[in-house]
Formats: structure tokens, sequence, C-alpha cells
């Protein structure tokens, strides 16, 4: 018998090898829910709210690949909507499925609850489309071409797609025959068209060639599509030296020998970076950099386009010249073979890294000092460890860590271009069920955290053993810092963090508040010999609360524009 359209939709994405799905049940949803739960290769993952199961599924996403979002109509799907949105921005493959009322209702044209009360059943599907690169409304006869055109195009993009599975006809089996599909290691998500590729390869290498200094600046693109090793063969046959923004922080260890630091504009990382990366006679950005405002030192950079050549998920650009059709992949292969051939093991096209990474913050002091910002980032790179991952959620503690060296082997995951305060919580979900062999360590500011708290219960319940780290100052401390100090709209309600496991049932979590650098050598030290997830509340003195530079703060609250 032909599997039906719910869990028909739910083989051909577990096929790519999720495992996991995150939501909020629903009625109109239910005929998926229950083929979640007796599915023999995804786990249903009950979050607290919809937006929270949608940061999950972007955490998700980035470790392994693509994610599951499961809501009802209406209210469930427009409370995920800011979610699914970081994740189109950041360009994540989330499959956003929805139950909606079935057709017998519609066909009746009955008001239904979750609606507007004017029989209008398809008014919510252009908003939740509208944060997706693709959408479709799944049919017993459409379902399997529809599917194979959505997943191709969500891979193809790597942005979100969008759902729609009617209650009655969710139920009913597919017409044709089911498609078995590939795991997302083995996908080909790009076709080169060969005398395209060919000519990339050439402009690239005369550009090489030419150069006295060439730096390289990859992205998060590479990871999007499973090309950090690619890459990494890239740069070992080219001998480059590379940086990356504050976007891109981890993606390759922090000890690698081409490894320069964070480029930031006039907020780079060492500060000597800025020059190196803007005088250089080649910049290859590899992935497409967004030059958005965080990523780019408050658009204080000065790159030359004209010694900018883009390598795109899919076509090159180098000034006004263009190249279609051209696969990262095989433009980095294909860079890779050249460049191994016309060294022979003699020549190397780059030289020694012009600049060197910035070392750990020195720890200074007898360690009885009360906390402080420097101090608690002194600590935090010693304490993190090769293989961990370090989500550091949106907030001032972003802007600190983005510029922070971050120890060998340890990866890092934040959504600097989408910004949505709270997001690191739920997203810390989704990572460590992705990658259930890393430790995962959450850095987050009290603001942050008060929205979406109530993730600690379903991480506990789902079995994860995350690190969480509070940093409590008492306000929203990066509007603190936009707006100027003494708003009272930027105060929080004060909260006992340090309880909060216990009271979402989070049994055998060590917790702990500290205030004192010895107490946080403790902790950490504690922690480290712990079995089970750790939360931390570290307490940030009041005059703490906006611990950057007095010329960077004075630009935010100018907050200018770049220069056109």
């Amino acid at each position: 018998m032909s599997p039906s359209v719910a869990e028909y939709t739910l083989n051909r994405l577990a096929d790519l090898g999720i495992e996991h799905v995150f939501g909020v049940p629903g009625d109109y949803a239910f005929p998926i829910n229950d083929a979640v739960e007796v599915h023999p290769r995804l786990t249903w993952v009950a979050c607290a709210n919809e937006l929270n199961a949608a940061y999950a599924a972007d955490g998700y996403a980035r470790r392994r690949g693509a994610g599951i979002l499961c809501t009802t109509y209406g209210v469930g799907e427009l409370s995920a909507i800011n979610g699914v949105m970081g994740s189109m921005a950041e360009r994540l493959p989330v499959f956003h499925l929805v139950g909606t009322p079935s057709q017998r209702i519609v066909k009746q044209g009955l008001i239904c609850h979750h609606t507007l009360g004017d029989q209008t059943y398809e008014r919510f599907e252009a908003i939740s489309a509208a944060a997706c690169c693709v959408s479709a409304r799944l049919t017993p006869d459409n379902a399997v071409i529809e599917l194979e055109r959505v997943i191709n195009k969500a891979l193809e993009d790597s942005r979100p797609a969008y759902l729609t599975l009617p209650m009655d006809l969710a139920l009913m089996p597919i017409n044709g025959s089911p498609i078995s599909g590939e795991p997302l290691g083995s996908i080909t998500q790009h076709q080169s068209v060969r005398h395209e590729l060919d000519a990339a390869i050439e402009l690239v290498m005369t550009r090489l060639a030419a150069a006295d200094q060439s730096v390289v600046i990859p992205t998060t693109t590479l990871q999007r599509y499973g090309l950090i090793e690619v890459f990494n063969n890239f740069l070992e046959a080219s001998g480059l030296p590379y940086a990356t923004t504050p976007m891109d922080k981890g993606l390759l260890s922090e000890d690698h020998p081409a490894f320069m630091g964070m480029y930031n504009g006039t907020r780079s990382s060492p500060n000597s970076l800025e020059q190196v990366i803007e005088r250089a006679d080649l910049l290859l950005d590899v992935g497409g950099l967004v030059m958005e405002d965080l990523n780019t030192g408050l658009w204080s950079d000065q790159l030359d386009p004209r010694r900018i050549i883009s390598l795109r998920a899919d076509w090159v650009q180098a000034g006004n010249q263009v190249f279609t059709g051209v696969s990262l992949a095989d433009l980095l292969a294909g860079l890779t073979d050249r460049l191994t051939a016309e060294t022979s093991g003699e020549k190397r096209w780059g030289e020694a890294r012009p600049v060197q990474p910035s070392p750990f913050l020195p720890l200074v002091g007898d360690g009885d000092e009360l906390m402080q910002s420097s101090l608690f980032y002194a600590c935090l790179q010693r304490f993190l460890q090769a293989g961990d991952l370090l989500v550091a959620d949106t907030g001032s503690c972003l802007l600190q860590l983005n510029a922070h060296r971050l120890p060998a082997d340890v990866a890092m995951e934040s959504q600097t271009l989408w910004g949505s305060i709270g997001w690191g919580t739920p997203a810390t979900l989704g990572c460590a069920l992705a990658e259930p062999d890393r430790r995962v360590v959450l850095v987050s500011g009290d603001g942050a955290h008060q929205l979406t708290a109530q993730e600690l219960g379903v991480m506990h319940t789902a079995g994860t053993q995350p690190v969480v780290i509070v940093l409590n100052n008492g306000i929203y401390g990066v509007e603190a810092l936009i707006s100027e100090t003494g708003h009272a709209y930027n105060d929080l309600p004060k909260w006992n963090y340090s309880r909060l496991p216990d009271v979402f049932g989070c049994e055998g979590w060590w917790s702990a508040r500290i205030s004192s650098r010895s107490a946080l050598e403790r902790a950490f030290a504690e922690i480290r010999n712990h079995r089970g997830g750790a939360y931390l509340e570290v307490m940030i003195p009041a005059e703490e609360s906006q611990p950057l530079p007095e010329g960077l703060i004075e630009q935010l609250h100018q907050t200018h524009t770049p220069n056109v």
C-alpha cells in the first residue's frame, strides 16, 4: 500500500539525514504529528512555543545541513515566522510543515477556528511563503513531483521551504511511485557549465599569478553546502592566508596556519589586519561576503571592488566579468588541481601569513576580583576545548566574542545578520541534537535569555547536556548600548536565573551563580568534571553593561550609513 501524503513527506525529508522534527502540536497538524510519532527515523521534539521551535530547527540545520519545523495553521505558523525568516536570511534549509483545514471544511465554506471568520482559508499562505524560497500545497496527486521540486530548490538556494498539508489529504495515499532520496552528504546541488567553469578558473589563476599579495575571506556558504574540506584542500594547495568576518567566525579552526584573524573594518582583530585585507592586490571572497553593518565594522570597511573576485555558490564575479553556471565545489576543486600541478611542490602561491591572529586575553589580578567582562572572556577562552561548539546569542556578548580568538578546533554559531535576540537558547537545543557527540556551550545575555528560557526544559527532556552561561547585568544590554543608558524600557525583571534548571525540571544539571573570577574558575572546573547539563549565571556589574570602547559606542549612537 502506498504511504499517505504525510508519511511520504516525512520519508523524503528523513532521506536527507534529518532525524528530529521541532514543533508544537495542533489539531490541523495532527496527521503530521501522528506520522512523526510512529516514524522509524524521526523523533518529535515538543518545543515550548512555535518561535522557539523555529529557532531550534535553525540551529539544527546549521550543524546537520537541513531541519524540519512543524506547526499548525494560522496561529502556529505565524508564531514561527520570525524564526523561519531568520533561516531565510542566514541561508538554512528548514522545511516548514503546516497542517491546514481539511478540504471538507473548505468546500463547505465552514467558519473554523484560527481564521478571521471570513472563509478565506489561504490567507496565511502568502505570509508564510514569503519567509521561504519555495512553497507547495501537497495533495495525493502532486506529492511526489512537488516534493522533488521543493527539496531541490531548498537545497539549491540553501533556504527554507513551506509545505502545507490539508488534514484530510494528508491521510490519503499518494498517487505515483515513491522516490527514495540521498543523504545531504552525497547530493550534488549544482552542475557547472564546462566552458564557464574553465574560464572562471583561468581568470582566478591569472589574477593570482599577477598579484604580490593575495588573501582569502571564506564565508558560511562553505558550511551550508558541505564544502569545508574542499576549501581546506584549496588553502593547502594555494598557501594563501585567510581571515573571517564576524558572520563566518569559527568556520575553520582558528589555530589553522593560514588564519590571520577577524576582518571587521576598523574593528578588525588584530587591528593590523584591517590594512592587510584592504591593501591586498587580490581578495578572494569565497561564498559571498555580506556587507552588513555588524559584519563590516559599522560599514567602516574600505574594500576596493576592483581587487575582489567573488566566488558565489553558483556564479563568479570579478568587476564587470560574470560567469554563471559555475559550482563553487567544482571551482575550488579545479583551482586546487591547477595550483597543485603548477607548483609541483616547489613554488607556493601564497606567502607566510602577513599578520598573526590575536593572542588569548591575559588573566590579570590575584583571582579574588569581582567579575568583569574582560575576566569572563579570558576565563571562557581557557574553558573551551577542542570539539566544542560555541553558540553566541545576539547581544553585546556577541560583539565581544567575535573579536576574541577561539581555541583550536572550537566551532561557533551566531545570528549576526538576522540578529534576533533570544535565538541562542533554542538554537543550542537544535545544535546539540544535530551533533550529539559535541559539547555545546551557549553564551547569552539575560535579556535575550528571558525571551526563550522555556527551552531549558525541552533540552533536558530531549536528552541534551549543554553548558548554558547567562551574563546577568539586569538590562537589555545591546539595546542600552544603542539607545544610550538610563532608559527604563531597557530594564529587565529580576530573575533568579541559577534556579531555572530546577523550575524547568532539569534533573541532574549542575547550576550556580558566581560574581568573582575565583568563583568562575571553580565553576568551570566543576562543569568540566560534571556528567550532565550545566547552567551558570555570571553576575556582571552595572558599570560593565556597556563593555565596549567609548568610540564604538558613540559610533553606534550616531548610526552612520556607508558613503555611496
